[in-house]
């Protein structure tokens, strides 16, 4: 996937504010991608743009080779919040996706157990969701995207809301699913250190209108231990390498 020269002008009455401008950077195929950078300074308009959800004021977004309108073609969205139905317990949560594309029902089953078992979420499966802790809905509603197996994952700062405790768990879940799917995944966050653990590549962003700044390739290998990972010296020397570019959009 390329993105050519987005940009994004929104209007308040007669004012335009641009929200991004010139956005360009590429995305591989199986790619993890994180995108950071200041509160406000376009991370969540690009996700919108590239999943059809908002159209560009300029620029183009292709997907192998072909210019791409609305929304692209085998794209999955997790937002911010856990968006999953209080009325379904949840194994229909997961299931939700496979049974509006008409999937048999054993094959369904069959799927959504699997899911369940790589998330370690045996035992809740008749569980409703307000029985369930935040971190273990947004779990429900990670895997209800997944299940589906999408080619392109947009996640848009989908464990914001959670302690930190809770969120590196979570890290640990979707790096193990990622391993085992190898989806595409473009991945907006305001957390450095989030960004650093997942990624393959880091896109950093300027202060609104957003621009890149840089595009970071993360030195680190995988398959990747979340503590352990922050324990070592070469996470340390990737944080401390981009912060510094980072922090110049605070100062």
């Amino acid at each position: 996937m390329v993105l050519r020269g987005l940009a994004k002008t929104f209007r308040d009455g007669a004012r335009e504010i641009p929200a991004v401008a010139g956005v360009a950077f590429e995305v591989f195929d199986q790619e993890f991608v994180a995108i950071v950078g200041p509160s406000g300074c376009g991370k969540s308009t690009i996700l919108n743009m590239i999943g059809g959800l908002v159209a560009p004021s300029a620029g183009a977004i292709e997907l192998d080779g072909r210019p791409v309108a609305g929304t692209p073609p085998g794209v999955g969205y997790v937002f911010q919040k856990d968006t999953v139905f209080p009325w379904r317990t949840v194994a229909r949560n997961i299931g939700l996706g496979l049974e509006y594309r008409g999937v048999a029902e054993a094959e369904r089953e069959r799927r959504v157990r699997e899911a369940v078992r790589l998330a370690g979420l045996e035992g809740f499966e008749e569980a409703f969701p307000a029985t369930l802790s935040g971190g273990m809905r947004q779990r429900v509603a990670l895997l209800r995207t997944l299940v589906v197996d999408p080619e392109i994952l947009l996640m848009d700062e989908p464990f914001g809301a959670l302690d930190t405790h809770t969120k590196i768990g979570l890290h640990a879940e979707l790096l193990n699913l990622w391993e085992a799917r190898h989806q595409t995944v473009v991945f907006v966050t305001h957390d450095l250190s989030e960004a650093i653990t997942l990624a393959d590549r880091i896109v950093v962003m300027t202060r609104r209108p957003g621009r890149v700044k840089l595009v970071h390739a993360v030195g680190l290998p995988r398959p990747r231990d979340v503590i352990k990972l922050r324990e070592s010296e070469a996470y340390g020397r990737e944080y401390g390498q981009l912060w510094h570019v980072l922090g110049e959009e605070f100062a």
